[in-house]
């Protein structure tokens, strides 16, 4: 009860707060409304824009491990506040800080989510999906990469689960046995879910069958005969 509580208490003062900064966005107040987004961030997380800076997004995530288990809701609630400052970063023409935070970001809500955070606290897949859209151009860090993987076969978004796998067999950042296993685990899904996630199972055995071609020299190296 005690954790719920203090979480509508952030959520609800986390959204004044940013209808506060979007005032100040408004009337061109930049600084100020950073400042009111550092403010908030010192006083609720271990976090400040100059440790963002410093920081990687896993590194970041690690802040909010206790007793081994990441709070995987304040996790998500610090990372909105950061989604507004990279949108600060983006007015003020500072293109790169904007866009490399907003990486960091999107890195933030998948580790939220795959560390049990609440989907409606902050309609975070919405957020995830309308994140995925602004960072594609600039592709994503392998370990981002493999987190939107991981999320999106678990969403049942499998087309796009195969995207980002492939993805990272081009970057060398996955091998034939994670892609041998991906396929394997959707033949044992029901045929109308492969459907709903745009990847029918025609395609899941021919998406087997390339990577089996693509990787002929191990498969041939694995079978003794």
């Amino acid at each position: 009860m005690y954790r719920k509580d203090y979480l509508l208490r952030l959520v609800e003062e986390m959204t004044q707060m940013i209808s506060k900064v979007f005032g100040l966005k408004q009337q061109k107040k930049h600084n100020e409304a950073l400042l009111e987004i550092n403010e908030m961030l010192s006083r609720q997380f271990p976090l400040n824009s100059k440790l963002l800076k410093s920081l990687s997004a896993e590194d970041i995530v690690q802040l909010f491990r206790s007793g081994g288990i990441v709070e995987a809701d304040k996790l998500q609630s610090a990372a909105r506040l950061l989604e507004e400052e990279a949108d600060i970063y983006l007015d003020m023409d500072r293109l790169e800080d904007g866009n490399t935070l907003l990486v960091k970001v999107l890195h933030l809500y998948l580790s939220a989510s795959m560390h049990g955070g609440d989907r409606h606290l902050l309609d975070m897949p919405r957020r995830i999906n309308e994140l995925l859209e602004r960072v594609r151009p600039h592709g994503l860090p392998d370990e981002t990469e493999r987190l939107l993987f991981t999320y999106t076969e678990r969403e049942g978004e499998y087309a796009a689960a195969e995207d980002s796998l492939y993805r990272l067999l081009q970057r060398e950042a996955a091998d034939y046995r994670e892609g041998r296993l991906f396929y394997e685990r959707l033949l044992a899904v029901d045929k109308d879910e492969l459907e709903r996630g745009r990847l029918p199972i025609t395609e899941v055995q021919e998406g087997l069958e390339e990577l089996k071609l693509r990787y002929s020299h191990v498969t041939k190296s694995q079978n003794p005969y």
